[in-house]
């Protein structure tokens, strides 16, 4: 039993130090894994060939904007040349400031370890600043490998900014709301890409016979939908090879029948590279203008996704294939078609495939189509990247992901957002029917993605990259300058198909920020309701407790202290098994945990109780495949954790054992080996040292003299035998079964998002047995009911 010493009436006691000291996160096991980070290295030669591969991954959407621009921007017909070359310039300009020098040469610098989008800008932020409202983070993780982060002087800038942000909750609410809004919306683009790229492409087939019915260009695109999202379960590995072909086929295409058409029709064309042809533009026809800008903005579509799916190339391979192949072929194929719009004022809406010589129409038209397939293959797997990130960051209930590729991590699949994705898509195309209202909607998610990015690359600028705060103003106000406007251009078309990805995104972030609310309200809830550690271990037969023969995991999201499902589990049934181990698994704002790293085991309480706790972490790229037993990962750490430490208990110097037994207060000594499988593991010499004035006697196991008695283990060999018999006696895997209710005095509102919502997101989702490939039969629920 335990005991309270005079040493309590001073202070909190020795209860309270026993307490703290057993609810410590890992610090010492953490801080001994070594940094083993190297930086990859590129040859020209493979940087040639990763450049070549990015264009069928990276550059499909922005590759296919030429199949549909000229028609959203004048879908009433043209009337004056000069309109055509002032539509022109805005296009070569918004192009060399928006994707060239903004995302090529500026944001795809602010990649998280090769990971782009919002999620991992917003992994960047919470890495340099407490800004992250993940609630069960801890210092021990800024250990690891892929943590990395900088310190600021006192007074400077960028510590100013970090304290301003950290001051107050609301402002990581704000940032966390922004973050979930360009994720919402770039879900949208994920709907909308695919509907404008196939419409627009199906459309060739109605240029050689006009008689055709639209209808029958809807349904073709409708069927090749289908086609795309049918086979995404066999993931993009499979046909990866024939993408950047194809894409580099159709980027020299349209490269070369552009020049063609500057040469055959009209090469005055080229006087709007003269940036002055963009205010006479305007000057022109201010209301026209202004409202063609939501047309214009489609030429730099894809440039988002551009960012997204900077997974597998280093940032220069891209940059060169952006430099060398597409923007040139891009700026020569809008010339050439602006030639020949000239020449041919009636054919603006077909102006693409009209300007093909017959003789390679047909074989233009298959690359066409398949290049807009791969477009569409490309925003899809970024919106699978996308849900996943926001998924381990806790702003996404929880999904079935599966893995598709052995080579690459980022490929993934999930099928429940592939057929919610193929339904809006399918709905998209045959609702609207025409590429005017799909490009509406299209430049509304397409800006409001933009504008956020443009946002949070302040403070990674000031934070991250401590860039001077005139750089960091010049940055906002070219891409402001260029950005509001094409804004103000696409909200005053919300009417006309601009609120179709306002809709979606709304609906989105509905579900991410009641996820995420409630999430981390029974979080807090577990925190404030855990119970004292002393208490477990002074329970003993008082509470007629009985060990029994087997090994016990008990899932919880803290990494500290005792979860209350557990005291809620031995109250209603006084019995615990021979072995007891807390899990916690949680996710960090990295990209990936090395495996070496992934798990950390601790001991807790003296080592007849054998109990311990395990906490697993993994990044926002990691998944769990279904391959991985999590079962047989567990039981292999914790017995090598326990060897390990019979090794430490072997070689300690009794002189040092002495002194240590003498401390009133624990130390825990650690040791980093390196196991058959490669991988770096913690091993804790225990957390405790007893003497006559601890808090808890060892002469005596409170528990000694039940069941465990036979099983018990007087020395760290005898445990590891111990452990292995208990092993063999089975395992269970506790998991609580919460249910989460508002409480009656809460507001209308409150009710329905947790009562009703949230209710219904969890009823659908998956659960936690079946994420960690928990065995039905090894299975316990601890039901509870948590309001908040």
């Amino acid at each position: 039993m335990a005991s309270i010493s005079d040493s309590e009436t001073t202070n909190h006691g020795s209860i309270w130090d026993l307490d703290q000291n057993l609810d410590q996160p890992m610090d010492e096991e953490a801080s001994r894994l070594k940094n083993m980070y190297t930086e990859k290295k590129f040859s020209s030669i493979l940087l040639l060939r990763l450049a070549f591969q990015s264009l069928g991954v990276v550059f499909g959407d922005l590759g296919t904007s030429p199949l549909y621009v000229f028609y959203n921007i004048f879908p009433h017909g043209v009337d004056d040349d000069e309109d055509v070359i002032g539509a022109l310039s805005l296009i070569i300009y918004t192009l060399t400031l928006i994707p060239l020098m903004k995302y090529v040469f500026v944001v795809l610098r602010a990649n998280d370890n090769g990971q782009g989008g919002t999620f991992a800008l917003y992994s960047l932020l919470c890495r340099h600043a407490k800004v992250s409202t993940i609630p069960n983070q801890h210092k021990t993780d800024e250990e690891l490998t892929t943590y990395s982060r900088q310190t600021y002087e006192e007074n400077s800038l960028a510590a100013k900014i970090k304290r301003w942000l950290e001051g107050h909750v609301y402002k990581k609410n704000c940032l966390l709301i922004l973050v979930l809004i360009g994720t919402c919306t770039a879900i949208g683009d994920g709907i909308l890409t695919p509907a404008i790229s196939v419409l627009s492409a199906s459309g060739g087939i109605r240029v050689q016979n006009q008689k055709m019915s639209t209808d029958v260009v809807v349904v073709v695109a409708v069927i090749i939908l289908i086609g795309l999202f049918s086979v995404q379960h066999y993931g993009t590995d499979k046909v990866g090879w024939l993408f950047a072909p194809i894409v580099l086929l159709w980027f020299i295409l349209i490269g070369t029948i552009g020049a063609l058409n500057i040469h055959k029709y009209n090469s005055s064309v080229l006087k709007a590279y003269n940036p002055v042809y963009i205010y006479r533009y305007f000057r022109r026809g201010k209301s026209e203008s202004w409202t063609s800008l939501g047309g214009i903005m489609l030429s730099i579509t894809g440039t988002e996704a551009l960012y997204a799916d900077l997974c597998h190339f280093p940032v220069l391979a891209i940059q060169i294939a952006f430099t060398l192949v597409v923007f040139p072929c891009l700026l020569l194929a809008y010339t050439g078609q602006a030639a020949y719009i000239i020449s041919n004022k009636d054919h603006v809406v077909d102006a693409f495939y009209r300007s093909i010589p017959d003789t390679i129409y047909w074989p233009v038209f298959i690359i066409a189509t398949l290049a807009a397939i791969v477009a569409s293959q490309a925003t899809i797997s970024a919106t699978y990247s996308i849900i996943k990130q926001a998924l381990a960051l806790g702003c996404f209930p929880r999904v079935s992901v599966v893995h598709t590729s052995k080579k690459f991590l980022g490929q993934i699949y999930i099928p429940d957002i592939n057929w919610v994705l193929m339904i809006l898509c399918i709905a998209v195309t045959a609702g609207f029917k025409n590429q005017s209202q799909i490009g509406n909607a299209y430049g509304t998610a397409v800006v409001i993605v933009m504008l956020v990015t443009t946002f949070l690359m302040v403070p990674i600028m000031l934070l991250v990259w401590k860039s001077h705060w005139i750089l960091v103003v010049i940055f906002i106000v070219l891409s402001l300058m260029v950005e509001l406007p094409y804004f103000t251009a696409c909200i005053n078309k919300v009417d006309q198909g601009g609120w179709v990805p306002l809709v979606v995104a709304t609906t989105c972030f509905i579900i991410m920020y009641v996820w995420h609310f409630c999430t981390v309200k029974r979080y807090e809830f577990e925190m404030h309701s855990k119970v004292s550690m002393a208490w477990i271990l002074g329970l003993g037969p008082s509470l007629g407790l009985v060990r029994v023969p087997g090994i016990g995991f008990v899932y919880t999201e803290l990494a500290s202290g005792v979860p209350h499902i557990f005291s809620h589990f031995i109250t209603n049934l006084p019995a615990i098994h021979s072995v007891v181990v807390f899990v916690c698994v949680k996710y960090l704002p990295v990209y990936t945990v090395p495996t070496e790293e992934r798990f950390i085991v601790k001991r807790i309480g003296p080592k007849n109780f054998h109990m311990f706790r395990c906490v697993a972490r993994y990044g926002y790229k990691d998944i769990h495949k279904r391959d991985d037993d999590f079962e047989k990962m567990l039981l292999d750490r914790l017995l090598l954790f326990v060897r390990l430490e019979s090794m430490m208990d072997d070689y300690s110097d009794s002189e040092d054992f002495t002194m240590m037994e003498e401390k009133t207060q624990g130390s825990s000594n650690a040791l980093l080996l390196t196991g058959k499988a490669g991988s770096n593991t913690m091993c804790s010499t225990g957390d405790l040292s007893y003497s006559s004035q601890d808090s808890i006697v060892p002469a005596k196991s409170p528990i000694r003299g039940n069941s465990l008695t036979r099983y018990s283990s007087q020395t760290f060999g005898d445990e590891l035998e111990f452990l292995n018999r208990c092993k063999d006696a089975g395992v269970v895997h506790i998991l609580g079964n919460t249910v989460v209710h508002a409480r009656p005095d809460s507001g209308i509102i409150k009710k329905v998002a947790v009562n009703y919502v949230f209710a219904f997101l969890r009823k659908i989702c998956r659960e936690n047995s079946v994420i960690f490939n928990v065995p039905h039969e090894s299975l316990l629920n601890v039901g509870q009911i948590y309001y908040i």
